[in-house]
């Protein structure tokens, strides 16, 4: 005897389901993008719950091809979601991700692609975005380009070796010299990603893209400066006048509200104390870190405990 004909209840459930399903591909299906959205976000809310709604990829991809940044993300939240539980799936959403990273009217769909590719940690899938992420590195937008940045980071993390075989870091290092700041320090904060995952330093700072990183600490944010500062610290000046001249631009930051870059500055003020020759310099700048510590002390708890250490 069936369930049904039994008296359960469980295929009112199923039904139920089905129903649910045909519902989101209708909506999925459709011309408009509101509907699209809606179903979107519902498919997201079921994905957050446990529910598999793995089924709906390939409706979920041809959706895609949309110009609302909005049901782009949304889209990506799916793909990231499932690239790993099902990379045969994800095959169907590669050429979607090279039109958008190649997408020509607008850099943030272009980052966004970027950005998401980088989340895609499976190697088959990967190997067939390592083109379109090298084009990224060199894109005429600068968001785009820092952007890429973090993701060849990511990247090395997945698979080392196209990291090596595409020769990304090389790329990174041709970065330094940037005009755009951010997309300094995110090189920057790329390069050292990949040194501590290969436990090799690759991150080369020449004399002659010394004086560009020096400048765009000046420009950055923030977390940018916190990325040059950091990056700094494992450079080896050639003489004294330039471990000078690095600590003279590191200086100001030592005055900054955030903390962290206050402790940064710290650290390469410090290390390059070693290179001064004047007795009377070497006074002044550790006056200057003194001061600017007991300016630190002032934080809450969290931020002594860690000075103090």
């Amino acid at each position: 005897m069936s369930n049904k004909e039994s008296g359960g209840g469980s295929h009112y459930f199923q039904n139920s389901k089905n129903a649910e399903m045909n519902e989101l591909k209708a909506d999925l299906g459709t011309m408009k993008v509101e509907s699209q959205k809606d179903a979107m976000k519902q498919i997201i809310a079921s994905m957050t719950i446990g529910k598999d709604v793995s089924n709906l990829f390939p409706d979920v991809v041809k959706c895609m091809r949309t110009t609302n940044i909005e049901l782009k993300k949304l889209i990506y939240l799916y793909i990231i979601n499932y690239a790993k539980s099902k990379p045969d799936l994800t095959f169907l959403a590669i050429n979607a991700f090279n039109q958008d990273a190649q997408d020509k009217t607008s850099p943030i769909v272009r980052a966004l692609a970027v950005r998401t590719i980088g989340c895609i940690r499976v190697d088959k899938v990967i190997s067939y975005l390592c083109d379109t992420l090298n084009t990224s590195l060199k894109d005429e937008d600068a968001y785009v380009r820092k952007t890429a940045c973090i993701c060849v980071a990511k990247l090395y993390n997945t698979n080392p070796v196209y990291v090596k075989e595409n020769d990304f870091i090389q790329n990174l290092l041709n970065m330094l010299t940037d005009g755009n700041a951010s997309v300094v320090a995110n090189a920057l904060a790329a390069l050292n990603e990949i040194s501590i995952l290969c436990g090799e330093n690759v991150l080369k700072i020449r004399s002659k893209t010394l004086k560009r990183v020096l400048s765009a600490l000046a420009e950055s944010n923030e977390w940018g400066q916190i990325f040059v500062l950091d990056s700094l610290v494992v450079y080896s000046p050639k003489n004294a006048k330039q471990a000078e001249e690095i600590i003279e631009s590191v200086l100001p930051r030592l005055n900054h509200v955030n903390p962290a870059v206050v402790m940064s500055a710290v650290k390469v003020v410090l290390k390059f104390l070693d290179w001064i020759e004047s007795v009377e310099n070497v006074r002044n700048y550790c006056k200057n870190v003194s001061n600017s510590l007991m300016t630190v002390m002032m934080a809450g708890p969290e931020i002594q405990y860690v000075l103090l250490r």
